[in-house]
């Protein structure tokens, strides 16, 4: 059996950016992934000859001096991704039911404030205040900002905030209140747990810059990839890994479905915390550690409708749109069979051959997993043989799937006609290709009532099995960056990382 320095288990982007910092550092690194394609959320695929985004649809920070721009150059992307910017002074847009309002986000402080006081000219002070808050936010993170700090972040005050709570403090304007919230499904926000610093640090990424990747977020993979290959490291696909084999108290090799074992002196695990621990086997790992993992909440799931447009009928917007029902747009979780959805959000893939008409459209609502329970027991990923999930799951597709085109029509009259044919996903969908038990969105709920609780350490408690992904500090692209080297710095040191990547 060959050994590994490290072995990985998935190829999200927080497994690739792991293998290569410790391939580019001379060490040996495998990598093993279940599923036929590489890249976890960062998958794309192809209907009627339209590419979709699986879970990238859009980045931000990317504009020189930023944080992820300096990131990505260490990681040697920034130099070759196909990118389009989106619209500087409406990169995303908030609109409501009954209001013929659309309310801009604006990139860049400045302009931020100057679009939303223009609309809400008596709330200047608030929004000004919001936008400070938003900077000192970001500016405490030490890894946000490529700072080397002793004091954790996770040992501040901004735990401790709920979001909600805090918008609503700063105005009473309810219209302002939901706008300031309205692109919440960014990271899922419930208001009743979701912390201010989760929104401030998600938010403030894409007011600084956000683009769209031409030809969909595969490409980031698919670069990485090639950087690892290059450097010695081995990547598999196919290769689903089922346990842990132990020697003493540390992990020797992990077991595929297949029966082969794959060595390795060190473990890092990709997927979900909860998924992991389920590998190791009893006796290995205190009960108390591994119960408290098992009951973390997840985010909400999403229903998610790829629609593929007639030639030219369909103008491209170079924005997205987060669109409700009714100004609540903490609480579109609290649907029911009729209501349902409370509310959605609208991306535009970039077409890579027209620039005035859209090629395709994708729409996400929220769904909780409750509502595909009764097909739980069907799994439908390439290794496995496909279990038929019957007509009744069809059924609910289409259903819900027309439920949401009649919303859409609202914003975009007459698109039903304008339609060459649509594909859904579901949470089954997202658990089945991702890897969460109940296909959550963006992983561990986090929680400013305890947010210790959901913080989960890089460093578990099998010496030699560390966690990376969007479960340790922060979800998307950004944050799942910065988990990767969290999770490298348990190796190399964090100041000596900190320095390699700011002089890249």
């Amino acid at each position: 059996m060959p050994q590994f320095d490290y072995v990985i288990i998935g190829s999200g982007l927080g497994g690739l950016l792991c293998a290569y910092t410790l391939t580019k550092e001379g060490n040996s690194v495998c990598i093993l992934e279940k599923n036929r394609q590489i890249g976890g959320n960062l998958q794309i695929f192809v209907r009627d000859k339209a590419i979709f985004d699986t879970g990238i649809h859009y980045i931000g920070g990317l504009d020189e001096g930023q944080n992820l721009n300096q990131y990505f150059r260490y990681f040697g992307l920034m130099d070759k991704l196909k990118l389009k910017k989106l619209d500087e002074d409406c990169f995303d847009v908030v609109s409501f039911d009954h209001d013929e309002n659309e309310y801009p986000y604006a990139m860049g402080y400045e302009r931020f404030s100057e679009k939303l006081i223009e609309q809400f000219p008596s709330e200047k002070e608030a929004i000004q205040k919001y936008c400070t808050k938003l900077r000192e936010i970001s500016n405490f993170s030490p890894l946000y900002n490529l700072r080397y700090s002793e004091q954790s972040f996770f040992n501040t005050e901004y735990l401790s905030v709920n979001a909600k709570e805090y918008i609503e403090s700063i105005t009473s304007n309810e219209i302002l209140q939901n706008v300031l919230a309205g692109t919440n499904p960014l990271y899922a926000g419930i208001g009743e747990k979701t912390p201010l610093y989760v929104h401030g640090l998600i938010i403030n990424s894409y007011i600084e810059s956000a683009y769209k990747c031409i030809g969909g977020g595969a490409q980031i993979a698919t670069i990485l990839t090639k950087s690892i290959k290059e450097m010695g490291g081995e990547i598999r696909n196919y290769s689903e890994v089922t346990k842990f084999c132990f020697k003493g108290d540390e992990i020797e090799s992990v077991e595929l479905s297949n029966g082969e074992r794959v060595e390795g002196k060190r473990f890092i695990s990709n997927i979900h915390p909860s998924n992991t621990l389920d590998m190791v086997e009893p006796g290995k790992i205190r009960k108390a550690y591994s119960t408290r993992i098992h009951s973390l909440e997840n985010t909400s799931s999403v229903f998610i409708l790829n629609i593929v447009l007639k030639p030219k009928t369909i103008k491209y917007r170079n924005c997205n749109i987060y669109h409700y029902k009714n100004p609540d747009v903490w609480n579109t979780l609290n649907y029911n069979e009729e209501n349902w959805p409370l509310g959605y959000a609208l991306f535009f893939p970039v077409s890579r051959q027209d620039e005035e008409y859209a090629e395709s459209l994708t729409i996400m609502a929220y769904m909780k997993y409750e509502d595909v329970a009764p097909w739980e027991f069907s799994f439908h990923t390439i290794p496995h043989h496909r279990t038929n999930r019957g007509e009744g799951y069809e059924e609910f597709k289409i259903r819900k799937a027309e439920k949401l085109i009649n919303e859409l029509e609202k914003r975009i009259p007459g698109l039903r006609g304008k339609i060459k044919s649509y594909n859904t996903s579901t949470p089954l969908t997202y658990r089945d290709y991702i890897g969460t038990k109940d296909g959550s969105m963006y992983g561990v709920m986090k929680d400013y009532s305890d947010p210790i609780k959901t913080f989960i350490p890089t460093r578990t408690k099998v010496p030699n099995l560390f966690f990376t992904g969007q479960n340790i500090s922060l979800h998307g692209v950004l944050g799942v960056t910065i988990s990767s080297v969290t999770t490298c710095s348990e190796f190399f040191g964090m100041e000596y990382l900190i320095n390699k990547i700011s002089k890249a």
